[in-house]
């Protein structure tokens, strides 16, 4: 008998080893559809981990829905992944790095022979969108250190294997498959592709492998992703506000400052705009 406790102190009886899911449609098919991960234990030892988890003793479980921070964070890793997959099969040459969770998305690091460009941005939006659309599973299975590493090797994930190499050879890493692309993470992750909706492909920029200016200039793409259609739209609407009141923007349309290329770095206050940041500063006292 495994006894799973609740957050209201509830307790649900068991006759064995159960899932977060399990335990999830136990308690209703709303909670069970929503379910994007669970957090056991309590206190310090606290952990996520994804639906799949098996328990097989008693344990304290909350079950993490989107209406969670946590559930978002698993939504925008999970989109991180998804990005490297749809990159995958779009430039099969280009080889994955790292794809933390950042402040409101994620960012993915690829190693490719060329710059990617708005265009090629596009392509890996659609191409995501496509994969969602297939909502394939996510599939987590551990694996030996080596063993991980002779994996990412024979495929040609040189970086992968690289990252995998600074973990103590006696530490057993996991690996997360969807469709035909596998990464390493430690999780969580959702269940399935199709729980990634609402995401977008922000920028592209440069980045140094491991942070190191002597080392490769890698492609790092942004992007976020959201919960709801509705969160995406309100967050790209605020964004696309803050943009239209960015003071550089508007300091050159009301010729209020200009710079000077012989004079890099230097800002030159026009008369009328030294008079109105003269009011602003007068009114801030």
């Amino acid at each position: 008998m495994v006894s799973i406790q609740l957050p209201d102190g509830s307790k649900r009886e068991f006759p064995g080893p159960v899932t977060v899911a399990d335990v999830a449609a136990s308690i209703g098919t709303g909670l069970a559809k929503a379910a994007l991960a669970g957090r056991v234990g309590a206190g310090e030892s606290t952990r996520l981990v994804d639906t799949s988890h098996l328990i097989e003793a008693d344990e304290q479980l909350a079950i993490i829905t989107a209406k969670d921070a946590d559930g978002l964070d698993v939504i925008r890793h999970s989109t991180a992944h998804l990005l490297a997959y749809a990159v995958k099969e779009l430039f099969p040459d280009a080889q994955v790095t790292i794809g933390p969770t950042i402040e409101h998305g994620f960012y993915y690091d690829f190693s490719y022979k060329r710059p990617f460009t708005p265009d090629d941005l596009a392509a890996i939006e659609k191409k995501m969108t496509e994969l969602a659309n297939k909502d394939e599973k996510i599939e987590r299975r551990v694996v030996a250190r080596d063993e991980a590493v002779s994996y990412f090797k024979s495929i040609g994930e040189a970086y992968k294997a690289e990252i995998i190499e600074s973990i103590p050879a006696d530490q057993d890493v996991s690996l997360y498959a969807e469709g035909k692309f596998t990464d390493l993470c430690r999780g969580p992750h959702v269940q399935s592709t199709g729980k990634l909706k609402f995401f977008k492909l922000m920028k592209v920029a440069g980045a140094y492998w491991r942070g190191d200016h002597r080392n490769e200039m890698l492609q790092r793409v942004y992007g976020t992703a959201w919960a709801t259609k509705d969160d995406l739209q309100k967050y790209l609407l605020m964004l696309e506000e803050a943009e239209k009141r960015d003071h550089r923007k508007l300091g050159r349309e009301l010729d209020l400052f200009h710079m000077d290329e012989y004079s890099p770095g230097t800002v030159f206050w026009h008369p009328k705009g030294w008079a109105i940041w003269q009011e602003v500063e007068q009114y801030m006292r």
